[in-house]
């Protein structure tokens, strides 16, 4: 028989958004770890607020609302703040009942100002990373690195020339640059000074952009740590602050791999001194002291090569899901805030999947 649709809804309704969430659905070992975590962090988000006065929106519940905003691609605060207000599944992740009101966009600007010059994102992050440790699922032996290039929140129109005159318009309201060279001694960004111009290679297009450096342990292909630098700096000295930071933590690497733009002397010295075997991409006719035949004929040195490819999922992850392929913030801190929340969503992401196979 067919059924029919009745007009008239029920006055009440009684569920719990509980009960409306699958009891395999990825988000609960999330929600179970990212709590884990906040109660670590606890402290430190106390110490962001007044003692006295009207009791704010939970941190707690916005930053878990910044790890929706990565996991589910939403554009914006104010999309995500909007899908609120009929989305059950959020609602349980932020434990809100279904009659509370929803959020409002501004609640997570107001919570960036207070982030952005404190060390709560990097403590985030790195709590996710020590519980997976604490699971398992870390490998302090062998690790890779690589960076990428973030499209900037500025376009080259902004990029003018430090001292001088302004360019020249083009006749239609615009600007023309036509003949003159631009680079980064001489222009700057009136939208984003930090953001600084780089291409990802001969014949690519210059943009205003940051550079992503992350490190990846070779097990699982976790993201140990995520920083955002200049785009002019170059990746091994980036490498080299990262390696600093594993080694306040008391991880030493046995082994690091990485591609050719690693392949230097200075770097690769810098490695043997700190006792890590280069697992470097090699260039053909560069012979370069500590990375020749006693390195690359091992099978370890074969194996690292093939594993370190595992990076780029990691930015492809956080590209197309996690909002990095042109970030919507201005200036290096934020862009750090930003990077620190959807990497920790990653591993995050990461870490459930993990547990569900193992």
């Amino acid at each position: 028989m067919r059924g029919e649709v009745d007009p008239q809804s029920a006055l009440f309704s009684y569920f719990s958004p509980e009960s409306r969430v699958p009891a395999e659905h990825p988000l609960r070992a999330i929600k179970a770890d990212t709590d884990a975590v906040l109660k670590e962090i606890s402290a430190e988000l106390g110490s962001l607020y007044s003692s006295t006065g009207r009791p704010s929106i939970p941190p707690e519940r916005l930053l878990k609302g910044q790890l929706l905003i990565a996991l589910y691609s939403v554009r914006s605060d104010r999309q995500f703040c909007q899908m609120l207000d009929y989305n059950i599944l959020f609602r349980w992740f932020l434990e809100m009942s279904l009659d509370e009101p929803g959020l409002d966009q501004s609640a997570f600007s107001r919570l960036r100002e207070r982030l952005v010059n404190e060390d709560v994102a990097r403590r985030f992050f790195d709590g996710v990373v020590k519980r997976a440790r604490g699971q398992g699922l870390l490998s302090s032996d062998h690790f890779t690195v690589d960076g990428t290039l973030i499209e900037a929140w500025a376009s080259h129109k902004s990029f003018k020339p430090k001292n001088g005159p302004p360019p020249a318009s083009d006749g239609q309201g615009g600007v023309s640059f036509r003949g003159q060279p631009r680079t980064n001694d001489t222009h700057q960004s009136t939208t984003d000074p930090e953001a600084k111009s780089a291409r990802k290679g001969p014949g690519k297009e210059a943009k205003l952009s940051y550079a992503g450096h992350a490190l990846m342990e070779n097990r699982n292909g976790l993201c140990v740590d995520l920083q955002i630098r200049s785009a002019i700096m170059a990746e091994s000295v980036a490498a080299q602050t990262l390696l600093d930071r594993q080694r306040r933590k008391g991880v030493r690497p046995k082994s690091l791999s990485g591609d050719k733009g690693y392949h230097n002397r200075s770097f690769i010295q810098n490695l043997r001194d700190r006792g890590i075997r280069p697992h470097i991409a090699r260039i053909d006719g560069r012979h370069t002291p500590g990375l020749d035949e006693r390195t690359t004929r091992h099978e370890s040195y074969r194996i690292s090569q093939r594993k370190r490819k595992r990076i780029e999922e990691i930015f492809g992850w956080l590209k197309t899901y996690g909002g990095l392929r042109k970030t919507r913030f201005i200036g290096m801190a934020r862009v750090q805030l930003h990077a620190y929340l959807a990497g920790a969503a990653y591993n995050l992401l990461r870490m459930s999947r993990l547990q569900l196979s193992g």
